[in-house]
């Protein structure tokens, strides 16, 4: 039972301390801005891209709207499944001292 308690935290303690990390990558890879720091919003003109604007940060933007939206999820969702390894080591843990 110890052990199992021990392992869940161990684990809970290494995805809680990965989720800033990765909300920062995530959100780099999915920010509406490209490299010289225009929007890619102020980029786009009529459906090509305004001359002299470099294009290659805004590659997600200009691919999908929604794409950038859903990849800012995934932070979220990978908290949430933390969350869920916390709940199922404590259910076992309690199921096998006969607590639960």
């Amino acid at each position: 039972m110890i052990a199992n308690l021990i392992g869940g935290f161990i684990a809970i303690l290494i995805g809680t301390s990965l989720v800033g990390p990765l909300s920062s990558e995530v959100y780099g890879s999915s920010v509406s801005t490209n490299s010289s720091g225009a929007t890619c919003t102020e980029a786009v003109h009529g459906g090509s891209l305004s001359s002299g604007v470099d294009a290659a940060g805004c590659q997600l933007y200009l691919s999908s709207s929604w794409g950038s939206t859903v990849l800012k999820l995934v932070p979220g969702f990978f908290a949430l499944g933390i969350l869920g390894i916390g709940i199922a080591v404590t259910y076992s843990s309690l199921r096998q001292a006969g607590v639960v």
